[in-house]
């Protein structure tokens, strides 16, 4: 049985990676990237979720908002908002910071609103993975160690696709003689 030709791409270029160690080093840089971007997200994080949590205009603002959607207690919706916004923070802060250092030779260091567009919408993933995770650990957790570990899943996902899709290197157009 065959692979299908997506997934049998990918595996071959994870191959190639592998073999050239580039993916080794990248996954450091991504992670150094990360750890600057971690204290950005988190910084964020837990600036909003105190307001959320902490005033007395934040939590009736959060419980209004959840008796109007019916979308989650309270306490689940200020999580849900504090990292939405941290993430977009965030993650507008990791795509500049990606482009000029991990994946500067594939970006040519150079921002595009298209390629921007598509880390952000690979990021969605990463976000999501993220959220999921903190709302349930944080039911078995506290919060700091619930946030923790999303990072640590939102890692993984967003790493394999900037590597995989967005910063993928582009095959060159064939040249044309003259």
């Amino acid at each position: 049985m065959s692979l299908p030709a997506p997934i049998h791409s990918l595996a071959a270029r994870l191959q190639q990676s592998w073999r050239e160690r580039a993916l080794v080093l990248k996954a450091i840089s991504f992670a150094m990237v990360g750890v600057v971007n971690t204290l950005i997200d988190a910084s964020v994080f837990f600036l909003i979720y105190a307001l959320l949590t902490s005033s007395l205009q934040g939590t009736q603002l959060v419980a209004s908002l959840a008796g109007l959607c019916r979308c989650g207690s309270p306490e689940s919706l200020s999580l849900i908002i504090a990292n939405v916004f941290a993430w977009l923070i965030a993650v507008s802060c990791s795509y500049v910071m990606n482009s000029y250092t991990t994946f500067a030779h594939e970006s040519g260091r150079t921002l595009r609103a298209r390629d921007y567009g598509t880390f952000v919408a690979s990021g969605v993933a990463g976000v999501v993975a993220n959220t999921a995770t903190l709302v349930i650990a944080a039911y078995y957790v506290p919060v700091w160690a619930a946030k923790g570990l999303a990072i640590l899943v939102s890692f993984m996902v967003n790493f394999t696709l900037s590597h995989f899709v967005v910063f993928r290197v582009r095959k060159a157009p064939p040249s044309r003689g003259l």
